[in-house]
């Protein structure tokens, strides 16, 4: 089984290095070297403890000790964009673009009017209309690093790679009407879960977690949406067609997962961007740029409107030492 499952990154890994990159969009190969280039500044690795263990043969019982570390995983790929189906992601594109497609044209076109290619939804000033109203899909998949071998001293991850955790297309009746993210106490009071800091400087709410936004900033709206979509996986019991981050600890460790992401707060998370213009850092969505001779994103904007982010997520585990865990003693609070 494990030679199986070697063979199938290889060629997946394969497929991905062949890849003709259109521009606009990203392959599995250049998500997999942009994440690389970020480990060091995004990884954030550190000792922060320690894990006992209890391992008893025929010879008795005795307690074990190892090394409990923390460090942020490369858990998702947030895609936000335009078209339907047009994932700039190229391998998840051509696999899972033709069923958004095809969903589209059948029950989400019958139930509720979408149609292949309804991602242009940006309006400027028309009449009856809000000004700088933009819509767009957004897509969470497994990162494709997510399960490597894990080397000693580091974590697992709650995630597999290529599983699409969230897809708008299939979320059309909270993504495209607000039902019910309309009735959330956060979308009816103004100030509640922005990214940014309300009122005097904000990106947009969190809530109603759709694919609308007011904003005249392209690269503000695509993150807002990011977080959108980060902030309904990461989470359980949600009112959304998803897949929730709840996967087990890697094998041979204890794992103490991350929780729900929140806005504003890198202890939950932080986002790489990977396309357009590769981020080398990881940071967090909302800042001040009032005093800045540019705002956030300028000079950034992928004309179609597509973006892509690496979700870093930060993780605690230790190794694995007998057949029973005791207790753990942490000597600082991680992340710092």
């Amino acid at each position: 089984m494990r030679y199986v499952r070697v063979r199938l990154l290889a060629l997946v890994l394969g497929m991905a290095f062949t890849c003709t990159v259109a521009g606009g969009s990203i392959s599995t190969a250049q998500i997999m070297t942009r994440t690389t280039q970020a480990a060091f500044s995004c990884m954030q690795w550190m000792p922060v403890g320690i894990c006992f263990w209890l391992r008893c043969s025929w010879s008795g019982c005795r307690v074990r000790s190892s090394l409990k570390v923390g460090h942020y995983n490369p858990d998702l790929v947030v895609a936000v964009y335009n078209e339907l189906g047009a994932n700039p992601w190229n391998e998840v594109r051509a696999t899972l673009g033709l069923a958004q497609e095809t969903a589209a044209e059948g029950l989400l076109g019958s139930l509720l009017g979408v149609t292949a290619g309804s991602g242009s939804n940006r309006t400027e000033g028309r009449a009856r209309t809000h000004t700088n109203l933009i819509f767009r899909e957004a897509d969470a998949i497994g990162h494709p690093l997510t399960r490597l071998p894990v080397p000693v001293y580091t974590c697992g991850s709650q995630t597999r790679p290529f599983v699409p955790y969230f897809q708008s297309s299939l979320d059309a009746l909270s993504w495209r009407h607000a039902l019910p993210e309309m009735l959330y106490p956060a979308s009816l009071v103004p100030g509640l879960r922005e990214v940014g800091a309300s009122p005097l400087q904000t990106w947009g709410s969190v809530y109603p977690r759709t694919g609308w936004l007011v904003q005249v900033s392209e690269p503000k709206a695509g993150a807002v949406i990011a977080q959108r979509a980060g902030d309904i996986v990461t989470r359980r019991y949600q009112p959304h067609v998803y897949v929730p981050l709840a996967g087990s600890s890697a094998s041979g460790q204890r794992m103490w997962p991350p929780g729900a992401l929140i806005e504003r707060k890198p202890r939950t998370g932080q986002w790489q961007r990977l396309t357009p213009d590769a981020e080398s850092g990881c940071d967090v969505f909302g800042d001040d740029d009032r005093d800045a001779v540019s705002s956030w994103g300028d000079g950034e904007a992928d004309e179609g409107g597509d973006y892509a982010w690496t979700l870093w997520r930060p993780y605690q585990c230790c190794r694995r030492r007998g057949q029973w865990f005791l207790y753990h003693v942490n000597w600082m609070a991680y992340p710092p």
